[in-house]
């Protein structure tokens, strides 16, 4: 098994769903980006709908879904808050998610 970005870079360079795995690949995201394909949400509120999901674990996948640009982080009101959505390149995550479901609901 592939455990490692690197591995699966290493052996499947050109592969388009290797890349997308290394992306997406572990359930904290897939989860996020679930949730945020319904609309922007504050932090609290990503929190509550992943209850099982570690406060740092949420903030350290929001990081990185916010590098690999999927998401923005925006400020309003004050005291200072943010919320997150998804940019462009996440809602184009939306058929995979679609299809994901419809599987689930399918087989699982």
């Amino acid at each position: 098994m592939l455990r490692t970005g690197s591995q699966r870079r290493k052996l499947c360079p050109k592969s388009p769903v290797a890349r997308v795995v290394d992306l997406l690949g572990d359930a904290c995201s897939l989860l996020v980006m679930r949730d945020l394909l319904e609309k922007p949400q504050r932090f609290g509120a990503l929190e509550d709908s992943l209850g099982g999901m570690s406060p740092r674990t949420l903030a350290k996948t929001l990081r990185r879904l916010e590098k690999d640009r999927l998401i923005t982080r925006r400020h309003f009101n004050k005291p200072v808050r943010f919320h997150y959505e998804l940019t462009p390149k996440g809602r184009a995550f939306q058929k995979v998610v679609d299809a994901m479901r419809a599987y689930g609901k399918r087989y699982l």
